[in-house]
């Protein structure tokens, strides 16, 4: 057991082997410390499924983004006139927050998009320079029919 003394003692350590190019040596969960970080929600379907065996893990991964930002959508309202929630995700944000290229970034997209993918989220093009809409599909209802 690592005492509280011996904490500071290992996270100086590591400290001094990352700045001297060695490897990256992170410090042991003691507490709820595991509470402060942010989560995305992977529905465990898409990992397990059946249905769902030829979709990337980087697809699997930003699919839960785009979920997670559903959910804010909808706090703010952000429905159309059928009532679907819509998002704004663009193709540079995705590049940014999952450090691609922009041909990786579309060819995620792309395996995930009704046209061109499996189906799980649909892009709406508007043109004139704006961001696409993105609709995310829910797919629970279909999978729940499917497997009764």
């Amino acid at each position: 057991m690592v005492m509280g003394g011996d904490r500071e003692n290992l996270s100086s350590f590591s400290l001094r082997k990352i700045k001297e190019g060695g490897i990256m040596d992170f410090d042991y969960f003691y507490n709820r410390e595991a509470e402060r970080f942010n989560f995305l929600k992977v529905p465990e379907i898409l990992v397990d499924g059946e249905e769902f065996k030829g979709l990337s893990a980087e697809a699997i991964i930003l699919y839960s983004m785009l979920l997670k930002r559903t959910g804010m959508s909808f706090k703010n309202n952000w429905i159309d006139k059928e009532g679907r929630v819509f998002i704004y995700f663009t193709v540079e944000e995705i590049m940014k927050r999952r450090n691609l290229s922009k041909p990786t970034a579309i060819k995620i997209l792309d395996e995930l998009d009704v046209k061109k993918g499996i189906g799980l989220i649909e892009r709406i093009r508007l043109g004139l320079g704006k961001p696409n809409i993105i609709y995310v599909k829910d797919f629970y209802e279909y999978i729940g029919s499917k497997r009764n």
